[in-house]
């Protein structure tokens, strides 16, 4: 794998070990839904603690997804969808592939359908 290769991989595999657990994801959605927010605001709207919400962005930044920003003494989160295009190209990527192979598994056994068929006598 190149060194290239190897970058996208891991980024991939920090945006998905992010996206794993529901609380991120909904953190996730909150900001998509609100342009940005401190934590304190996103803890009003989550079963956990602002600790708890401050942990989870602490993932989330790490993996690229959210970024903080100083304004005044609050920090404000919001999405960075960078890493998660680049994840979703590497999906579209894969599904493609697996489109592939499934359009030729069916193109394969249409062939030996129709040789069975015309292999029938009348």
């Amino acid at each position: 794998m190149t060194e290239e290769g190897s970058d996208v991989a891991e980024a991939v595999d920090s945006v998905l070990g992010a996206l794993a657990d529901p609380t991120r994801r909904q953190l996730l959605d909150l900001l998509a839904a609100q342009g940005e927010a401190t934590a304190t605001t996103l803890a009003e709207q989550l079963p956990v603690s602002r600790q708890a919400v401050v942990k989870h962005l602490a993932v989330l930044d790490a993996a690229g997804l959210v970024s903080g920003g100083r304004v005044g003494r609050e920090v404000r989160y919001a999405v960075r969808p960078v890493a998660l295009n680049a994840t979703a190209r590497w999906m579209a990527g894969l599904a493609a592939d697996w489109d592939r192979r499934l359009a030729n598994i069916k193109r394969v056994a249409e062939a030996a359908e129709r040789d069975v068929r015309s292999a029938r006598p009348d």
